[in-house]
């Protein structure tokens, strides 16, 4: 058999074992203090890893896995969920012309992983959105719906101005690109939540990195952005708050910046009150 041999450097070798045997859902086939190996059958795969403290980035885009249909795509993704690893997961995705169905996430050093089914190919590249997105097909209010939006270029108010279980979405554009912290950002969700009706949708677009970035200085229109927040934060500041049915509509296939060796994209997620 014919294997594939790819080597990663790793900051943490002990951190990168236990990922890796999360992932594959086998222990390796050798493992020294200076040095692991993994050799999965499905991919036929081996994969080194050697203990290199370095920064992250580089010019790695990201690994992944193609699945031959959806009921493996989710039989993996419960998998690791299971055993800890969070995941992002989207759906109809229009990238590299094509039509995918796929889940995210990130090793210990921050390499992005990508599962995913090939739905069809296009003849378009695509933005790396959701079908729904870039169709225009997304839950769209009606002109009766009470929709409340903040923008990043306005002051947070301590309030939302409307009665509590009025509203039928919240949109946040921009709010966590601010510089403001944990217990700030909790309350901005809470009063998202006390606005919205129940089953309300709150909509959030914001720049994520691989890790924080304080006043990233970036160009153009970004240069009004003040912060750029962890994906995994943000998404698990979403669940502390009670939201449910979270998915990811956008999750840059490229990133839009690179910051300090971060790498930063264009991240839209919705999420419902209960």
């Amino acid at each position: 058999m014919t294997r594939f041999h790819l080597s990663l450097n790793v900051a943490d070798l002990s951190k990168s074992v236990e990922f890796y045997k999360a992932l594959f859902g086998i222990e390796p086939a050798k493992l020294r203090s200076d040095y692991a190996k993994f050799e999965p059958d499905d991919p036929p795969l081996v994969l080194s890893l050697e203990p290199t403290p370095r920064p992250a980035g580089g010019p790695l885009n990201h690994l992944g896995f193609r699945y031959a249909d959806e009921k493996t795509l989710v039989a993996a993704q419960a998998r690791l969920e299971a055993a800890g690893l969070r995941s992002q997961r989207e759906e109809g995705v229009e990238c590299c012309y094509a039509k995918q169905t796929k889940f995210w996430l990130h090793d210990p050093d921050g390499t992005l992983w990508e599962f995913y089914t090939l739905d069809g190919d296009l003849e378009h590249r695509g933005m790396g959105q959701a079908e729904e997105v870039v169709l225009g097909t997304s839950r769209t209010p009606t002109i009766e719906s009470v929709v409340y939006e903040h923008r990043m270029n306005s002051p947070i108010p301590e309030s939302i101005p409307l009665e509590a279980g009025s509203a039928d979405e919240v949109r946040l554009r921009g709010t966590f690109n601010l510089p403001i912290g944990a217990a700030e950002r909790a309350s901005v969700l809470k009063e998202s939540l006390r606005v919205l009706k129940p089953g309300g949708r709150l909509f959030i677009h914001v720049l994520t990195g691989e890790r924080p970035v304080d006043s990233p200085d970036l160009p153009g229109p970004a240069s009004v952005v003040r912060h750029v927040p962890e994906t995994q934060e943000i998404v698990g500041a979403l669940e502390t708050a009670g939201l449910v049915k979270l998915k990811m509509l956008k999750f840059g296939d490229k990133p839009c910046f690179v910051r300090n060796n971060v790498a930063m994209r264009e991240t839209q997620i919705e999420a419902f009150k209960p």
